[in-house]
C-alpha cells in the first residue's frame, strides 16, 4: 500500500501535465509570433501567419496544430477559407501577463518597440498601452472602479451608461478586471469593461486600426474627447 502511494503521490496530475504541455506549446519562437499576431483581437489565414513568423507553410501548419491541440487558437472555416484565432479573452491575458513577466527576468535594453505601439495597441478586444493605462488611473481616481478595480462602482456604470459604452448583462468574464501592461508594467482596463470601451472607441471613431497589426491610432475627434472625458492629454 505504500509504495503505491509513493507511486502514486509522483506521478504529476491531469493538471500539471496540461500545464507543461501549454508550456511546451510557448517554447518556441515562432509559435509566439504567430500568437502575438493574433492579440489583434482579429482572424488570420495561415499564409498571412506564415510571413508574420518568417516561416514555411508547412512548417506554420505544424505550429497552428500544435497550438489548436492545446486550445490557444481556435480555427474558423468560411467557404474554402479557414481563419485561425486566439481560443479567447484569457489567452490573450496570458500572452500579456507572460510579455510582462518576461521583461523582467533579464536586464534588457532599452525597448525597441515603436513609441506608438507602446503608446495605444490593442490587447484582443480591449485597449493596452499608455493611453489605456492613463484611462485606468483616471476611472480609479474618480471611483468609476473598485479599488481592487475588479467592477465598475455604481457611479461608473452610470458613465459608462451616459457615455454609450454597451456592457454585457450577462457576461462570461469579469465585469473588470485589472489587465497587467507588458510596456507601462501598469494596469490597463480590461475585461467586459475594457471591451466596452474599446468598442465605443471604434463605433464614435475616436480610435482607428491598423490592418493586420496591433497599432491603434487616436483620430481628432478622440484627442478632443479622451481630454474631455477621461482628462487624458494624446500625445
Amino acid at each position: 500500500m505504500t509504495l503505491l502511494k509513493t507511486q502514486r503521490d509522483s506521478e504529476p496530475d491531469a493538471l500539471e501535465t496540461s500545464m507543461a504541455m501549454i508550456a511546451s506549446a510557448l517554447s518556441d519562437p515562432s509559435r509566439v509570433s504567430i500568437l502575438c499576431a493574433l492579440m489583434d483581437g482579429r482572424a488570420w489565414t495561415a499564409t498571412e501567419l506564415s510571413a508574420v513568423a518568417g516561416v514555411a507553410a508547412s512548417t506554420t501548419s505544424g505550429h497552428l496544430s500544435r497550438l489548436l491541440s492545446n486550445g490557444l487558437v481556435i480555427c474558423l472555416t468560411q467557404g474554402r477559407h479557414r481563419y485561425y484565432s486566439l481560443a479567447g479573452h484569457h489567452i490573450a491575458g496570458l500572452l500579456e501577463n507572460l510579455m510582462g513577466v518576461s521583461m523582467h527576468t533579464h536586464p534588457t535594453p532599452p525597448s525597441s518597440t515603436p513609441v506608438y505601439l507602446r503608446y495605444a495597441r490593442t490587447c484582443y478586444d480591449h485597449l493596452a498601452g499608455e493611453l489605456a493605462v492613463n484611462i485606468y488611473d483616471f476611472m480609479l481616481r474618480e471611483k468609476w472602479l473598485e479599488a481592487d478595480g475588479v467592477a465598475l462602482t455604481s457611479v461608473g456604470k452610470a458613465h459608462f451608461e451616459k457615455l454609450g459604452a454597451v456592457l454585457n448583462s450577462r457576461p462570461r468574464r469579469k465585469p473588470s478586471c485589472p489587465c497587467l501592461d507588458w510596456s507601462e508594467r501598469r494596469f490597463h482596463p480590461g475585461g467586459d469593461a475594457g471591451s466596452a470601451l474599446m468598442t465605443l472607441f471604434l463605433q464614435k471613431e475616436w480610435i482607428t486600426r491598423t490592418p493586420g497589426y496591433r497599432e491603434v491610432n487616436v483620430t481628432d475627434s478622440g484627442r478632443s474627447a479622451m481630454f474631455r472625458l477621461f482628462n487624458v492629454k494624446v500625445i
